[in-house]
């Protein structure tokens, strides 16, 4: 479970480019909370399943439905690039292309370079 986070991070990274957008819910959202929601992508981000599967898709519409506001975006951005930094095995180019093939646009480019501060 432990090694998951990390990997999930890598996904919130996707979240944080998905996140740009999203309308605000009642409920304040956590870095645990981006974690949860993006589970289910990370066999795809390992480049263990060939597309992303549907709870996967299905966390990342989810997530970008429950951001609220830019600091929600920035701080799943914080948390992702925390995350990812302790990760190894991840396919990039996997993570990044995980909104488009979900039907979710993101409007910058999802790298781990992004500064959160700027970009979301």
């Amino acid at each position: 479970m432990a090694r998951s986070m990390p990997l999930v991070a890598a996904l919130l990274l996707v979240s944080a480019a998905v996140l740009a957008v999203a309308p605000r819910t009642a409920e304040a959202l956590a870095c645990g909370n981006v974690v949860a929601y993006l589970a289910p992508c990370i066999p795809y981000a390992r480049g263990v399943a060939k597309a992303p599967t549907m709870p996967c898709c299905n966390g990342v519409r989810n997530l970008n439905a429950a951001v609220k506001s830019k600091a929600d975006r920035q701080m799943v951005c914080t948390c992702l690039k925390s995350t990812v930094a302790s990760v190894s095995g991840i396919n990039f180019n996997n993570v990044s292309g995980i909104p488009g093939k979900c039907g979710v646009t993101v409007p910058y480019p999802i790298s781990t370079s992004v500064d959160c501060s700027k970009s979301v």
